[in-house]
């Protein structure tokens, strides 16, 4: 049976009217208004009803075929295709699973006592702006060709000579990778040392997402604890002497703060040469230690070529630039560049340009020092703010966050929960740990997006919730 089309043509838009036509059809069928194996009007009727010529409607009809959304034959006419029908429905919304909508509970905002963002009030908007511009139109101009898959040269040559400086850090340009930010690099690593079916050192506690991505490339976490020293290596070393990978956070472990120790440094890079294992340091927060001057990256004592060091600048610019960079082992360097470009390409050149001119300038190192100072600042108006509260058995105040943990009874997920609705949105401790058993109930606020005002009434309003959570 021939179904009739409500389609209608605007003789003086700008899409051709075949082109209306075939958007028309395409949403038509995409909706569920037109139903798999339903006939289509012919070329001469639906031409005929629309005041347009037939090869008007024979274009139209021609692209709905070329992407097999209608199909014709002399018997049967132009029918509606076939199709899945999870595609046909339009409507259907697919759960992205339950990792993915925590993934997003987490990573909402903006909200007041965030983590993982820096503050906006000190970043020089305008003049990033300017660079960006200036990048962007020179790439525009630049011939078409594809970009170095590892990033752009200038950039590589700024982050070598920031780590450094900055760092301790001794190593080539052509030993970074530019990447989308730590997760890519992360998945660069994994995916070029292919230790699938081995077993991986993680912090206990460490950052969810590092866990699960080790999890999804096919290695199996061992937990390892940490104490003031960092992860605790002797530890690991008895409890699992055949993993062949440790992600680490030595400069500032996340989330308790602690620098891991020289001692226990040197132990990690001996196991891993002895044992042909591999150590990703993940440098997080890098250059910004609230307390004294950061302690050198733990790949500035890498003599046997083990340590692959990630860092990025979604904490000290901005997360919405999604940039990164990975440091590979000299040996590992033509297989790192090879995974770049085959899977894990950097990013586009125009934001690569922009953040190597601000670091070229000075803008970056100056930008760092005024971010620590107002960071220490507010920790310290955080602290001040904070009223005695039952539920709080303990403040700590490690990286650029004050960490209240609270009494077991008390679910910190829960007061996190409640506490979006008033646009506060401190990070839950608990699902750092891998262990359920070892969790621990905490509040971690984030100093970067404390707010300048109310700050007291904000602290108020959110131990009442812990305490009201645990009653």
């Amino acid at each position: 049976m021939k179904t009739r089309l409500h389609l209608s043509v605007d003789r003086s838009g700008q899409a051709s009217l075949s082109e209306q036509i075939h958007a028309g059809i395409k949403k038509a069928i995409e909706t569920g208004v037109l139903e798999q194996g339903v006939r289509l009007p012919s070329w001469q009727d639906l031409a005929a009803e629309l005041g347009v010529a037939r090869g008007t409607i024979r274009a139209a009809y021609d692209k709905l075929a070329a992407a097999q959304l209608i199909e014709a034959s002399r018997s049967g006419g132009t029918r509606v295709a076939q199709r899945p029908s999870v595609v046909a429905d339009g409507r259907r919304q697919v759960d992205g699973g339950p990792f993915m909508n925590t993934y997003l509970e987490m990573t909402q905002g903006p909200a007041l006592f965030q983590m993982g963002v820096p503050a906006t009030d000190v970043f020089p908007a305008t003049l990033f702006a300017r660079l960006h511009g200036q990048a962007a139109r020179t790439g525009a101009s630049a011939p078409l060709l594809y970009p170095d898959p590892r990033g752009e040269l200038e950039l590589r040559r700024e982050i070598a000579s920031f780590l450094a400086l900055a760092r301790g850090m001794n190593c080539s340009p052509d030993q970074v990778i530019v990447t989308n930010a730590y997760a890519a690099g992360l998945g660069l690593a994994l995916g070029a040392l292919k230790l699938a079916g081995h077993a991986a050192w993680l912090e206990e506690p460490s950052f969810p997402w590092s866990r699960r991505g080790v999890e999804l490339v096919g290695l199996s976490i061992a937990p390892i604890p940490v104490d003031a020293q960092g992860i605790d290596v002797e530890y690991a070393m008895r409890s699992c002497p055949s993993a062949r990978l440790a992600i680490v956070t030595p400069g500032q472990q996340a989330p308790f703060g602690h620098t891991l120790s020289l001692d226990r440094r040197l132990l990690l890079l001996d196991w891993a040469a002895a044992h042909d294992a591999w150590v990703v340091e993940d440098d997080y927060l890098s250059e910004l230690q609230l307390t004294g001057r950061a302690a050198p990256a733990l790949a500035s004592l890498d003599r046997a070529g083990r340590v692959i060091h990630i860092g990025s600048f979604s904490k000290t610019i901005s997360p919405t630039l999604r940039l990164g960079f990975v440091i590979a082992p000299p040996a590992l360097v033509p297989l790192f560049a090879e995974t770049a470009a085959c899977l894990a390409p950097a990013p586009g050149p125009a934001v690569q340009m922009a953040v190597a001119e601000f670091i070229r300038e000075g803008h970056y190192l100056r930008h760092i020092r005024r971010m620590k100072r107002l960071y220490v600042s507010r920790r310290q108006a955080v602290l001040a703010s904070l009223p005695n509260s039952d539920c709080v058995v303990e403040v700590t105040t490690p990286g650029l966050a004050v960490m209240l943990k609270l009494r077991n009874n008390v679910s910190d997920v829960a007061v996190v929960s409640e506490a979006l609705t008033f646009g506060l949105f401190p990070a839950p401790l608990s699902p750092w740990f891998a262990s359920p058993e070892h969790a621990q109930s905490g509040l971690l606020l984030g100093v970067a997006t404390a707010p300048q005002k109310n700050l007291a009434e904000a602290c108020r309003r959110l131990l009442e919730l812990a305490e009201r959570t645990g009653a």
